[in-house]
């Protein structure tokens, strides 16, 4: 069945990447999500079924003034705080899954500032 929505081809985008990148306890998978208002980063050890941290926009904390809308400038701190969650939870590789949105923009954003605060792709 031919998608007809952004959001059907971004999910078939997303299922044709995750037949390649799994995440291992050693070197889990840094999941990124962006809604319109929030955006979403964990780390899956996919071997085990379990989130080893998570960091997003939503709920209290300092990453909340970003709720509402997610630009490139949030991204960018959304991913140093998800490198500084990674390195609390003794993560220092990982393996990238941009969830089946394209390379560019918020999502390069994020994967930039996270490998400029230490985590390695």
């Amino acid at each position: 069945m031919k998608p007809r929505t952004r959001a059907e081809y971004r999910e078939r985008r997303h299922r044709r990447l995750r037949r390649r990148v799994v995440g291992t306890a050693q070197r889990p998978r840094m999941c990124v999500h962006f809604s319109l208002r929030h955006a979403q980063v964990q780390f899956v050890d996919d071997d085990t079924g379990r989130t080893l941290a998570a960091v997003s926009t939503q709920g209290e904390g300092p990453l909340a003034q970003f709720a509402g809308r997610v630009t490139v400038e949030a991204a960018r701190q959304i991913g140093r705080a998800a490198a500084e969650a990674a390195r609390a939870a003794g993560i220092a590789e990982v393996v990238f899954d941009r969830g089946g949105f394209r390379y560019g923009g918020r999502v390069k954003a994020l994967a930039e500032a996270a490998r400029e605060a230490g985590l390695k792709f």
